[in-house]
């Protein structure tokens, strides 16, 4: 009788204590978050997926991590009203789908109280919304979370058993979707988009299209009222993906950007500071390459990543940035910088200009670039190449012509009758009026003007034209119109597709004999040179490249290292003289 009575009350004592733990839970689950004095993050969300994790993963330990607290943080205050646009840009195995489409969702129905939310999930596939509502299904109706959560007025109980569309009893549901798909059509308290691209499908310009334009046409108007709350979660895959639209466009985001490996000079401000999200987080690492999560990514895990997935994929995918650090083809730091003390640009032996030409003034469709490049001779007497201008328009094929001027022009006291320029003229009365002519009828030119004017304003020899479609119409036009200036055109035949063409140009950059100003289009030519074949744009990438092609094509961006082999060759090759008549 004894140990009958011992054993009972030992069975009471152990679910006195079981129900003492689930209010501990509770009560820990139904606050926001705090960081306790070792810096751990501690109640919330973070608490609620520790206790739930068995329940979903009984056979993967669970690895906590400061990414883990930071998503969980951002997910809180968006519950709290603080946030009510996240984009959260975090490496493949971060937990993301479980923590955002799992278990916040169940976070909010059950230690919130906010079981009438509806949600509207989407990513590239169905199938992978489906299954994390699947998990979700399993999550809110295990044992353990009804114990905790299905008691009293707003109760979590599921009424259907599908994964496409989990309902409860109060009229809350979550629905699962794909990019395009019919969820598009529903209002929702929560909009959760994890992962819109597909990694396979990065490279091509058509679906990531669509994608990024169903994206801001269509889902955007998928809110039940001001507090709805949009959640973008993904890895970059290209610098024009839904983020880089986000980002480019300067929408009103929280942003939360962690890479595997820390970098300084992505992450602060120019001053040092590191950069802070809307609620004041900031990265806790402070030195170069730091891994964000050890414990589950270790150093040599990291390291077979770069090797299996490449540069490319591993600074987009894992570092958040389309291209690998300090650029992917083309290296920014093979660029040199042109100064000098007068701010003027050398002497120049030889000048062409590049164009990449598009008719439309369309800003969705692509630009019509224009680079311009000089050839001179360093204080070694080396051939080098300077980029001295460029530009990048949405331009109409050609514009209105204009050969006068409607107002006289006073140049020292004297009044100029309008007339047009002609060689006789004061030289800085031809200067002026050149330069009321531009502005004038800058506002109506099309790209012929455009194209003219730049190559009479920087002397150039040489014009180049993809001999393309659109390229020959141009250099048919200007041909007719400025058949008698003092540059030529040529057209350049298309060999090979963009990128074997910029594999051509690299040498010559790699050499760092490429010079560029401390200039802002110049720096428009190096960014997108930099983030190339992942840039949102590649005009002006193919106007360079076909450039600087063309000038290695007739030996005037030879290497040191090629001059210098030439020279060798032409002393120890030298052909030996024959006789004239036998000896």
């Amino acid at each position: 009788m004894h140990g009958t009575a011992s054993r009972a009350q030992l069975n009471e004592f152990e679910l006195l204590l079981e129900e003492g733990r689930r209010r501990v839970a509770r009560k820990l689950h139904s606050r926001y978050g705090w960081y306790d004095e070792s810096g751990v993050r501690q109640g919330g969300l973070i608490s609620f997926v520790r206790y739930f994790w068995n329940i979903l993963e009984p056979e993967t330990p669970f690895v906590d991590g400061w990414p883990l607290w930071a998503m969980a943080e951002h997910l809180e205050a968006t519950t709290e009203g603080k946030i009510t646009r996240l984009l959260m840009n975090v490496p493949p195995g971060s937990m993301k789908s479980l923590l955002v489409n799992v278990f916040w969702p169940a976070w909010e129905w059950g230690p919130m109280g906010r079981s009438h939310f509806r949600y509207v999930t989407f990513s590239y596939s169905a199938s992978l919304t489906e299954r994390d509502n699947g998990k979700f299904r399993d999550l809110v109706t295990s044992e353990a979370y009804q114990r905790l959560y299905a008691a009293g007025a707003k109760g979590v109980r599921v009424r259907n058993k599908t994964t496409l569309k989990v309902y409860n009893t109060r009229t809350g549901w979550k629905l699962a979707s794909s990019v395009g798909g019919v969820g598009t059509g529903e209002r929702g308290d929560r909009i959760i988009l994890d992962d819109p691209h597909n990694v396979k499908d990065a490279e091509s310009e058509t679906v990531r299209g669509e994608t990024v334009r169903w994206f801001r046409e269509s889902l955007s108007s998928r809110f039940n009222n001001d507090q709805t709350a949009f959640i973008i979660i993904m890895q970059r895959v290209h610098e024009d993906d839904v983020s880089g639209s986000i980002l480019s466009l300067g929408l009103d985001y929280c942003h939360l950007m962690i890479p595997m490996e820390y970098e300084a000079e992505r992450q602060s401000m120019p001053d040092g500071s590191p950069i802070e999200t809307e609620i004041g987080w900031t990265d806790p690492r402070d030195e170069d390459g730091e891994l964000a999560w050890p414990d589950r990514f270790s150093e040599p895990a990291v390291e077979r990543l770069k090797k299996e997935l490449g540069p490319y994929a591993y600074a987009g995918q894992y570092q958040q940035s389309p291209v690998p650090r300090g650029g992917g083809i083309f290296q920014r730091d093979w660029w040199q910088l042109w100064e000098s003390e007068d701010n003027k640009f050398p002497s120049c032996d030889y000048i062409i200009a590049s164009l990449d030409g598009a008719f439309t003034e369309d800003e969705e469709n692509d630009p019509s670039a224009l680079t311009i490049w000089g050839v001179f001779l360093n204080e070694q007497r080396r051939r080098r190449i300077i980029l001295l201008g460029a530009w990048r328009k949405h331009l109409k094929f050609s514009g209105v012509r204009v050969d006068r001027l409607d107002a006289p022009t006073v140049i020292d006291g004297q009044t100029w009758m309008p007339d047009v320029v002609t060689p006789d003229m004061h030289p800085n009365v031809i200067k002026q009026r050149n330069n009321l002519y531009r502005h004038r009828c800058m506002k109506d030119w099309g790209l012929v003007e455009h194209v003219a004017d730049s190559c009479r304003r920087f002397a150039v020899d040489l014009l180049l034209i993809e001999a393309k479609a659109s390229g020959i119409s141009a250099a048919q036009e200007l041909q007719n119109r400025y058949g008698l200036e003092r540059w030529g055109i040529q057209l350049v035949p298309v060999k090979g597709d963009k990128v074997a063409r910029a594999l051509a140009a690299v040498p010559t950059f790699s050499q760092c004999v490429v010079y560029a100003p401390d200039r802002e289009w110049a720096q428009m030519v190096i960014d997108e040179m930099a983030t190339f074949p992942r840039a949102k744009h590649d005009d002006l990438t193919d106007s360079a490249t076909q450039a600087i092609n063309y000038l290695r094509s007739v030996g005037l961006a030879s290497t040191d290292e090629e001059i210098g082999a030439a020279e060798v060759e032409a002393v120890t090759l030298k052909r030996r003289l024959e006789p004239l008549y036998p000896v």
